[in-house]
C-alpha cells in the first residue's frame, strides 16, 4: 500500500512550526529531522532540513529550504473536534501564538498556513438529508469567525 504524506515547504522556521504543531493538536509528534548532506538547489550540504511529523496520525514532511511558492487556501490543515472547549483550546494557541482570525473557523498561522478548527457534527450537519436544516446551519457558519458548536446546532435545529 502507498504511504500518503502532505509535504509543506517552509521558507524558515520549520522547526519552529512544527514544534508548535504537535504541541497544540493531540495525538502529535515529530519523528525525526535531519537535514540534506548534498548540495541542492536551495544551498549547500546541511542548509535544507526535513522533519517528518504526524498531526493526529496524520503524516506529514516539513522542508525548509528557502522561499518558493507561499502557503495560501488552496490547501489547508482541517482539524476535527468533538466539543467546544477542544476547538476554544487550539483556536486561543494558534491565536495566541501569532495566527490570525478569518471566516467560517479558518485561521492562518504565523507561518502562513492556513487551518480549519471545525466541530466534527458540523459535517454530519451539512450532510443532513434535511436540507432546509442544513442550510441553516450552513449559513449560521458562514456568519461565524470561530465556530460555535452551540448556536450550529440550535440554527440546525431551526431555533436561532
Amino acid at each position: 500500500m502507498p504511504k500518503i504524506v502532505s509535504h509543506l515547504w517552509f521558507p524558515e522556521h520549520a522547526q519552529q512550526a512544527v514544534d508548535f504543531y504537535v504541541s497544540v493538536i493531540p495525538n502529535s509528534h515529530q519523528a525525526s529531522a535531519t537535514t540534506v548532506p548534498a548540495d541542492t538547489p536551495s544551498g549547500p550540504p546541511g542548509s535544507v532540513k526535513v522533519i517528518e511529523f504526524t498531526l493526529d496520525n496524520q503524516n506529514f514532511i516539513a522542508l525548509e529550504a528557502g522561499p518558493l511558492d507561499a502557503f495560501n487556501h488552496a490547501f489547508s490543515i482541517v482539524v476535527e473536534c468533538d466539543s467546544q472547549e477542544e476547538i476554544d483550546r487550539i483556536w486561543d494557541a494558534f491565536l495566541g501564538n501569532g495566527s490570525t482570525a478569518e471566516q467560517c473557523g479558518w485561521l492562518k498561522d504565523r507561518w502562513g498556513l492556513s487551518w480549519q478548527i471545525v466541530p466534527r457534527v458540523l459535517g454530519e450537519m451539512m450532510m443532513s438529508a434535511d436540507r432546509e436544516s442544513a442550510k441553516r446551519a450552513t449559513e449560521a457558519m458562514l456568519g461565524m469567525v470561530k465556530l460555535d458548536i452551540a448556536a450550529l446546532q440550535r440554527a440546525f435545529q431551526g431555533k436561532g
